[in-house]
């Protein structure tokens, strides 16, 4: 059998892009804190006894419980969920619409 031009070897993987698409996001800080509180509808709370945006922030995500630090971003997806997102990743990622 001879293989076809397009496509890959048996052991390489196919490449894809991501498709352009425009998602909402706000940075997590202390100035940045009760805003995202009220943007994902949920109360503003004190997490491990430190100032809200000074401590991580935990997010119910549809894979668990995940945490954001003081200067990740946190991004609503396409299906209204929340996530925490590293800044590195964020910006090799996204950039402003």
């Amino acid at each position: 059998m001879t293989p076809c031009a397009d496509r890959p070897a048996p052991h390489e993987a196919n490449r894809y892009r991501k498709k352009p698409i425009v998602i909402e996001a706000m940075r997590y800080s202390p100035e940045t804190c009760e805003r995202i509180c009220a943007w994902m509808r949920i109360p503003h709370v004190v997490y491990s006894g430190e100032p809200c945006g000074v401590g991580e922030f935990l997010i119910e995500t549809l894979e668990g419980t995940m945490r954001a630090n003081p200067g990740d971003w946190i991004i609503r997806g396409l299906k209204g969920e929340f996530y925490p997102c590293k800044p590195d990743i964020f910006e090799a990622t996204y950039e402003r619409a």
